[in-house]
């Protein structure tokens, strides 16, 4: 299996391929590792590993990894690993995603403002934090390749997933009050599919943590569904409906 070392940026969300990822950048851990990206070739890849941080005690009160907000003094400096305790990959998922940031501006105070999209999923096999940010050694984390019967269950798990999930865009959005994506409007591939209702449905890390690391299409679009029911259920007997911005504006998972 190839390794690869990369820049680890850890963040409460967790990231899926093919989703974009918008960020905002201002501890100086996290400039720093733009900076070096930003050294790379406009035609090569700028590639960092986005990883949730795990919940409970493992996660640090203090730093998150997700950036600071913005204020009027710099931010303070803090070590690659502060407040992910002495051994990090401890407090991280084990497995994660490749963002590529296909755009990276740097404001005029030093902070930078990213877009980057998911690619490939791997899977942390140490992390390294002797440097300016943390890197991590990681493997590409394949799908199981489908048999002739698994495609052809992954097809039919799609459609059921693509009707599950109509069904709860609705019930978010309140019944009826605006027009659904039809089908031409959503893609056919079933992975994209896994992929994109994983991001775009309102769940816990966790949850959306064991829909990424799935060892397969049909696996993950199996337990899609039964959780888009569950949900779906769950809104229908709520006296208010959380969330419904989130059926009228493009969702990204952080």
């Amino acid at each position: 299996m190839t390794t690869a070392r990369l820049p680890l940026f850890p963040l409460n969300a967790v990231l899926f391929p093919g989703l974009v990822l918008p960020l905002n950048v201002f501890e100086e851990r996290y400039r720093a590792m733009m900076r070096e990206l930003l050294k790379s070739d406009e035609d090569e890849p700028r590639r960092f590993v986005v990883v949730a941080i795990r919940d409970g005690r493992e996660t640090a009160p203090t730093a998150t990894g997700m950036p600071d907000t913005v204020a009027a003094s710099p931010p303070p400096e803090r070590a690659p690993a502060e407040g992910f305790g002495p051994d990090p990959i401890q407090t991280f998922h084990r497995v994660g995603c490749v963002a590529d940031a296909a755009t990276i501006r740097e404001r005029a105070d030093g902070s930078f403002e990213i877009l980057a999209t998911g690619t490939t999923r791997v899977r942390l096999l140490s992390v390294e934090a002797s440097g300016p940010y943390l890197t991590a050694e990681v493997e590409e984390l394949t799908e199981e390749p489908p048999g002739e019967d698994d495609g052809d269950e992954a097809g039919a798990l799609s459609e059921g997933v693509l009707r599950a999930f109509r069904a709860y865009q609705k019930r978010l959005a309140g019944a009826s009050e605006r027009s659904l994506a039809t089908g031409a409007d959503l893609p056919d591939d079933p992975s994209v599919i896994s992929y994109l209702v994983a991001a775009a449905t309102v769940l816990d890390v966790p949850t959306k943590q064991r829909l990424l690391q799935a060892p397969d299409t049909a696996t993950r679009l199996r337990e899609e569904l039964a959780l888009l029911r569950k949900e779906t259920a769950v809104i229908r007997h709520l006296p208010s409906l959380p969330a419904t911005d989130l059926t009228r504006a493009p969702t990204h998972p952080n």
